[in-house]
């Protein structure tokens, strides 16, 4: 017992001490007002299937941006069959910003949110003013007014090739509250924002729901035909684009999400639909994860309880060192400190959806989002 508290305690000072410092949530989109020192064409690409509930807010944000350039909203509709398109229409009350393009079938070896961003590139790229950035932003994302602004003047007085946000998740009911917290505290540990940013690191990541692209970067990169099989897209393209130029990731509370997780199904259908796919589909790798997750998260609290002597003092330090980790987090989306408290039952829990995830795919239902099963679709 003894080598395994110790063992649970050096991997939380590693996190702690070593690891980017990534759970003190430090890489922000806080630098004062920008003035946009250039205004090169900018077009935002939104891929939407079945949005008919978010996509008339999402549009709305996008046209009402202040960003001084050209700036063009391409909404592709893929095959939804709840009037999404007409919703856009709608809402945008005859803006000649934005244009709509009906996504054509779905080819074998792309998934469908890739094919449909591709379709909206290509649709770009034909406009008089072709543009020099793409904002790659989901339909259920809400921008403020000089978000676009914003991230262009960073990315210009940075030379950045991609310039991504973690948008700031809806955290309303109880699951969510669960969840996306720990969601984004997990995804940090992951890829320590701090290395994502500098440009010595190999670590590339990027949040799908917000990113700023340069075109001409992305175009030498082979596009979207280089990661048309991706189902962790956004961590996919990062990586391509990393090769060419510097990267930039950061958490934000200007852009966020309005989509909704009101029960604890809802967060497990999020997670299956990429967790296995996080892990390479590996069954060695899945049992690693899922024994590190069992020693980092889950043995503290029952060495702490159960535990006697050094072992159990040593628990509580580690348990102590998780609490501390998750406060930042915590306090981004205005919860309790309590909450941390909770971390190892949220741990199991992600753990529970990592091996549901393993088994939707080795039933052959592996990355389902709103009818289409998308997991390595290359082999399909």
């Amino acid at each position: 017992m003894l080598t395994l508290a110790s063992t649970a305690l050096a991997v939380w000072l590693y996190l702690i001490f070593a690891r980017g410092a990534f759970w003190r949530c430090s890489q922000r989109d806080d630098w004062p007002s920008p003035q946009v020192p250039a205004r090169p064409p900018v077009a935002a690409v939104v891929p939407a299937r079945n949005e008919a509930d978010c996509i008339g807010r999402t549009i709305a944000s996008l046209l009402a941006q202040d960003y001084p350039g050209p700036w063009t909203v391409i909404l592709v509709d893929d095959d939804s069959s709840d009037g999404t398109a007409e919703i856009a229409h709608r809402g945008a009350d005859g803006n000649e910003r934005l244009k709509v393009v009906r996504s054509r079938g779905l080819p074998a070896g792309w998934t469908g949110k890739l094919w449909a961003i591709k379709q909206g590139i290509d649709a770009a790229a034909a406009l008089p003013q072709p543009p020099v950035y793409v904002l790659l932003t989901d339909a259920d994302i809400v921008h403020a007014t000089d978000s676009v602004s914003r991230l262009v003047a960073h990315a210009e007085r940075n030379a950045l090739v991609l310039t991504s946000l973690m948008v700031k998740l809806h955290c309303e009911s109880f699951a969510e509250r669960i969840a996306i917290p720990a969601f984004v505290f997990f995804f940090q540990m992951l890829y320590p924002f701090v290395w994502v940013n500098r440009r010595q690191s190999s670590v590339a990541a990027a949040a799908g729901g917000c990113m700023l692209v340069r075109a001409d970067i992305l175009c030498k990169a082979g596009g979207m035909d280089a990661i048309r099989a991706a189902l962790i897209d956004d961590c996919a393209l990062a990586k391509v684009l990393k090769a060419h130029g510097p990267i930039w990731l950061g958490l934000t509370e200007r852009v966020r999400s309005i989509r909704r997780y009101p029960a604890v199904s809802d967060i497990r259908r999020m997670v299956v639909r990429s967790a296995y796919a996080q892990l390479s589909y590996s069954p060695l790798v899945l049992g690693g994860t899922v024994v590190s997750m069992a020693l980092t998260y889950l043995l503290p609290p029952l060495l702490a309880i159960f535990g006697s002597g050094i072992a159990r003092v040593i628990a509580v330090v580690a348990w102590g060192l998780m609490f501390i980790a998750f406060q930042p987090t915590l306090r981004f989306y205005r919860l309790s400190p309590l909450w941390g408290l909770a971390m190892p039952a949220i741990a199991l829990e992600y753990m529970i959806f990592t091996l549901d995830s393993a088994c939707q795919y080795m039933r052959g239902r592996g990355g389902s989002w709103k009818g289409r099963l998308q997991a390595n679709v290359s082999e399909q």
